[in-house]
């Protein structure tokens, strides 16, 4: 069975009043074909813009990372700056305080494991004058082996020296203090370049 239409032409042409024929089977052909295609172009368009989305999803992800990256880099350095004056104010004022404290203790520390080697012996400890009272106090009473005392003034008030026989032991705060000291100015230098570089 064959239909028959007649479609608009927009030839400027002289066939304007033909009519064009076409069966049924062709017609459906037609509208199975224009159906595919249009899905085709819907289905493009689709992942076209799902591309798209992805792609500005990412691009917003990304400078949200930086944005926080940044922050956390901000923030950090402004507490790594807070904190400079601090520790170097502690290594300055605190720790010789404390080491001065803590020397008849550490000295202790190191004279009760030499307690098995020593006979009768006397082990001598070499102090600053004004520390020999405090090292000398706390150390008399703990151990049970001869002490002798010698001060030297070129000691600092947070420096010993245990010496027996041939052997002697130092014990030097002010070194592990400079060390420390050193430790955190190095730790400063590299984040204020890391921040320059940043």
């Amino acid at each position: 069975m064959a239909l028959s239409f007649k479609l608009e032409s927009f030839d400027t042409g002289e066939h304007l009043d033909e009519a064009v024929q076409m069966n049924l089977a062709d017609l459906e052909d037609a509208k199975l074909a224009a159906f595919e295609k249009g899905y085709s172009a819907g289905w493009e368009d689709a992942v076209a813009a799902q591309e798209g989305e992805t792609a500005k999803v990412r691009g917003e992800l990304g400078r949200n990372l930086q944005a926080l990256s940044f922050t956390y880099h901000e923030a950090r350095s402004h507490v790594l700056r807070a904190l400079e004056p601090l520790l170097r104010d502690m290594v300055v004022k605190v720790l010789p305080a404390a080491a001065r404290e803590s020397l008849a203790a550490v000295a202790l520390e190191h004279l009760l494991p030499m307690a098995e080697k020593l006979a009768d012996a006397p082990m001598t400890v070499v102090v600053n004058p004004h520390s020999r009272e405090t090292v000398e106090a706390m150390l008399r009473p703990q151990v049970s082996f001869p002490l002798q005392f010698h001060e030297e003034p070129s000691l600092s008030d947070a420096q010993v020296y245990l010496r027996f026989g041939e052997s002697e032991t130092r014990i030097d705060l002010d070194g592990v203090i400079a060390a420390i000291a050193v430790a955190i100015s190095a730790f400063f230098e590299l984040e204020n370049e890391v921040m320059k570089d940043g």
